[in-house]
């Protein structure tokens, strides 16, 4: 068999599959062939040696750019919707994904048996802290993160950026990198391009991320143009340093804030670069949800369609479902756990607060059409007995929550693949019809045609047309019609409503020109 792209493989026999479809990397001789052949001499297409805007070092590092440890295959599309299968070293995942936040390498109160057991593919670790606690050398030393952590799936490592922000009182960030005063023992740590990458080579995850400078999306200002070309810059840096590109996939940040013209400079500049993958940063930080959505339809466009596409920090999952319309792949965020913590419960019509006292005495499940063990085994009043004196309640809504975000990650996947999609999309707008019907459908234990009765739900559940209009905005981007969900004086017409604004403002470009 050959390797998609240049140079061969081996012929090894075919990684095992998992029960869920995944599939596991062997050991180390096993997965020799993620290194495929980098002898031949290389350039970037349309470059020459003397070529400005990528630096003449790149070319001592020729075999980087055709030594990727990752297979992309698009299986299904609707318009910008894919469905795509990530083949890694550790793990074949299905995309659209969550990844939830292991952050020093465990997802609280959860096993590794128990993430398995409902179908995660990939844990994102967090470089800054696993190198404070426990330390990076001392994972390398033990056989790196997958054997520390007793993980056979897929890790991805951030870089430490995020820190920059939510850090920024312990941060002092210039060219060189950004020196953290440690809120474990006040001794500074500095955090170059070459030691997070330094970090993440020693940890050992499928993906790293590179170290990029973050600010706020709300900052506005010469700051935000500055974070960009100094994320161009440390990317270079970055690829420098990559010991492992054969085992392990260097993924580039777009930055830019919200300006779109920095936001096209930074994806010229890292497509140039041919990398693994991309990732949209710097937005789930508070900025408005118009500006939300275009900022990932714009950067959607302008990426590669034969790479993956992580919009960082996005964990709702309205958010989810949208960015997946406009062509994003990968999606991260400790909402999913961190709000468990604090007694929510993730169903399908939003939320569900155990702590309120209504739940008392509800001998109902958190949600009768989830299959997970927490539904099929405990009771709203149980868990509001436990999440209000106990930490076991935390645990149970974690478990629940992230079964909530998996499954909605295989339907937004088979949906796209089974030409369902809109379908689905107006669904999710629909929860407290769809949960209705779907409970309807388990009780009477007919077939579950919902397509066919997903328009007159919506009709019933918004007779007023009051769908979230930066939703009906990103739709129309997205080439999906949910018209019938809105009143017709409303759509499309009200997508436009601002003064000034048209059509074609709001269709970012197919492509950075």
């Amino acid at each position: 068999m050959e390797k998609e792209g240049r140079g061969r493989r081996a012929a090894l026999p075919s990684p095992a599959t998992t029960a869920d479809g995944g599939v596991v990397g062997g050991d180390e001789a096993d997965r020799a062939w993620w290194g495929w052949s980098w002898a031949s001499a290389f350039r970037l297409p349309g470059r020459q040696r003397g070529d400005t805007g990528v630096p003449a070092r790149w070319l001592e590092f020729n075999f980087y750019l055709f030594s990727m440890a990752l297979r992309f295959e698009v299986l299904g599309r609707f318009n910008r919707a894919r469905a795509a299968r990530l083949t890694l070293p550790h793990f074949t995942c299905q995309t659209p994904l969550f990844m939830p936040v292991g952050t020093q390498g465990t997802i609280k109160g959860l096993t590794t048996d128990q993430l398995e057991e409902i179908g995660c593919q990939i844990i994102l670790g967090n470089t800054y802290h696993l190198e404070l606690r426990p330390g990076s050398q001392l994972i390398d030393d033990l056989g790196g993160l997958h054997k520390f952590m007793n993980w056979k799936r897929a890790l991805l490592t951030d870089s430490g950026g995020f820190q920059m922000v939510s850090l920024l009182h312990l941060a002092d960030i210039t060219e060189e990198g950004v020196t953290f005063q440690s809120p474990v023992d006040g001794k500074p740590m500095l955090l170059t391009p070459e030691e997070s990458i330094h970090i993440q080579n020693n940890i050992g995850a499928d993906i790293i991320m590179a170290l990029d400078d973050v600010v706020k999306t709300t900052i506005t200002g010469p700051r935000i143009e500055e974070a960009m070309y100094r994320t161009l810059r440390w990317i270079d840096r970055c690829i420098a340093a990559h010991k492992k590109p054969d085992v392990q996939n260097l993924f580039g940040i777009v930055q830019g804030g919200l300006d779109p013209v920095l936001r096209d400079i930074c994806v010229k500049g890292l497509v140039e670069r041919n990398l693994p993958g991309y990732a949209i940063g710097g937005l789930a930080g508070g900025e408005d949800k118009d500006s939300f959505w275009r900022v990932v339809a714009q950067c959607t466009a302008g990426l590669p369609e034969d790479k993956p596409r992580y919009v960082m920090g996005v964990g709702y999952p309205l958010d989810i479902v949208v960015c997946s319309a406009l062509g994003a792949d990968m999606y991260d965020c400790v909402y999913p756990t961190r709000t468990a913590r604090f007694g929510t419960a993730l169903v399908p019509e939003g939320v569900l607060k155990l702590k309120q006292n209504a739940m008392a005495t509800d001998e109902r499940p958190i949600d009768p059409t989830c299959p997970c063990m927490v539904c099929k085994n405990y009771t709203r009043a149980y868990l509001h007995c436990l999440v209000t004196k106990d930490a076991m309640g935390s645990q149970l809504l974690s478990y629940h929550n992230l079964s909530f975000m998996m499954r909605l990650s295989r339907d937004l996947h088979m949906s796209i693949l089974e030409g369902r999609f809109p379908e689905y999309v107006i669904i999710q707008l629909n929860f407290v019809s769809f949960v209705s019907f779907l409970t309807v459908l388990v009780n009477k234990k007919v077939s579950m045609p919902y397509c066919r009765f997903v328009r007159g739900f919506l009709r019933m559940q918004f007779p007023k047309g009051d769908v979230p209009k930066w939703v009906r905005n990103a739709m129309v981007v997205a080439g999906i019609d949910i018209s019938e969900c809105c009143t017709p004086a409303k759509y499309p017409r009200d997508a436009m409503d601002a003064p000034g604004t048209d059509i074609p403002e709001l269709l970012p470009p197919t492509k950075c020109s």
